[in-house]
């Protein structure tokens, strides 16, 4: 009860890493982006995909704020905590309501409406702390007099929105996602954020990555809804782990590692800019991607389990989550690679881009067909990745000075 009611702020020091309760907190926020798949797999269209894709930017880009506030104070302790666990509640709020985040209803609190004023309370809480975090700390203070700015800003299109529904509610929701993101993306050009412990921040981005490709994959594995698991179901399920595995290796074997390292070999005055582009501009499509993969995964295991005689083409809301999720999430790898590694190759940037010559073909095939051309070239991209890891390697180990 002490450290409940204890109103004191325990710094985070450099070799701070991620707590327990920093993962039960992402396991909730994981969960609202899983919902997000729920929502586009209701009525899989052009329209619900850009919708889905507005939703995801928006629960990651108000996510990122709390990694900052982790890895200033520990927010396991005392009134932070408590502060956290009603942002916990506000998201798990959102996640209930996200899949008729559209659907307006006679009630005073619709699903628009209680998503719009879940996603504001989420927002006020890290605001709210940051503030009291950065009270004896100037710099800290005149970077959150910039970036709460935009973020209050984008608080009433957002409401407005909810409130309007249709098309009004699309637009102006892209509008708040737009003014938050820009704005901050400003504001912290001109007042960077303070890292503080490398390890906390690339540890806790790199969680939030592999809960979202598990709890993508259980999402996935929910795709039958009407029959139980056929044989070809069964073999889609299988390739979905496989594929889901590739995505995994692409990112966990040996670019993590490589990045956490760039990152804490950046310069003291540049370390934070460097760590806030590459895992703010980078890392959040790759978890849109994922995202994306797991539903297009879920509509081919549900093509086989409802329509198992005749399944048919799969088709091109399927097709595009499937194949241009994995696309994005190949290019925004390479983002990621080059703002901290450095070094792109052309035939990486060419393997990252075929899925999207690929869609057309997938849209074709059956989904079966579709999803296992797809498992395969992850495949190959992973083996290839892997060469060119070992190639690099030899390189180094060749160059005078290194052991």
């Amino acid at each position: 009860m002490r450290r409940i009611l204890d109103i004191r702020l325990v710094p985070a020091g450099v070799t701070h890493r991620t707590t327990m309760f920093e993962i039960f907190f992402d396991l909730v926020f994981v969960f609202a982006l899983t919902r997000v798949i729920t929502f586009m797999a209701g009525s899989p269209s052009a329209l619900t995909l850009a919708q889905g894709l507005l939703l995801l930017l928006l629960l990651l880009y108000s996510w990122g704020p709390y990694t900052w506030v982790g890895n200033l104070v520990r927010p396991d302790v005392g009134l932070v905590r408590a502060a956290t666990l009603v942002a916990m509640a506000a998201i798990f709020v959102a996640a209930l309501v996200l899949p008729d985040a559209w659907k307006q209803s006679p009630g005073l609190l619709d699903a628009p409406l209680t998503l719009a004023l879940a996603y504001v309370v989420g927002r006020a809480v890290q605001l709210v702390v940051l503030f009291w975090v950065s009270a004896t700390n100037p710099p800290l203070r005149s970077t959150l007099r910039f970036f709460s700015v935009p973020v209050i800003l984008a608080w009433f299109p957002l409401i407005g929105g909810a409130l309007l529904g249709g098309v009004a509610q699309t637009a102006l929701w892209t509008a708040a996602l737009l003014v938050d993101i820009g704005g901050a993306r400003i504001a912290s050009a001109f007042r960077p954020w303070q890292l503080g412990s490398v390890d906390h921040f690339t540890e806790r981005f790199g969680l939030v990555l592999i809960i979202a490709l598990g709890e993508s994959l259980i999402s996935a594995g929910e795709g039958p809804r009407t029959m139980a698991p056929v044989g070809a179901a069964v073999l889609a399920a299988l390739l979905g782990l496989t594929s889901t595995v590739c995505l995994w290796w692409l990112y966990f074997d040996r670019l993590a590692p490589a990045a956490r390292e760039a990152v804490s070999n950046a310069p003291g005055e540049r370390r934070a800019s460097v760590a806030g582009d590459a895992y703010g501009i980078g890392h959040s499509p790759l978890i849109i991607g994922a995202i994306y993969v797991a539903l297009g995964i879920e509509e081919v295991i549900a093509q086989l389990t409802e329509e198992s005689a005749h399944p048919g083409r799969l088709g091109w809301e399927a097709a595009v989550a499937l194949y241009g999720g994995a696309a994005l999430y190949l290019l925004s790898r390479l983002v990621f690679r080059r703002l901290t590694v450095g070094a792109v190759y052309p035939t990486q940037v060419v393997a990252a881009l075929l899925p999207l010559a690929l869609l057309p073909i997938g849209r074709s095939l059956s989904p079966l067909a579709a999803l296992t051309v797809l498992t395969a070239f992850l495949i190959g991209v992973t083996w290839f990745e892997r060469r060119m890891d070992r190639r690099d390697e030899r390189r180094d180990s060749a160059l005078p000075g290194v052991p």
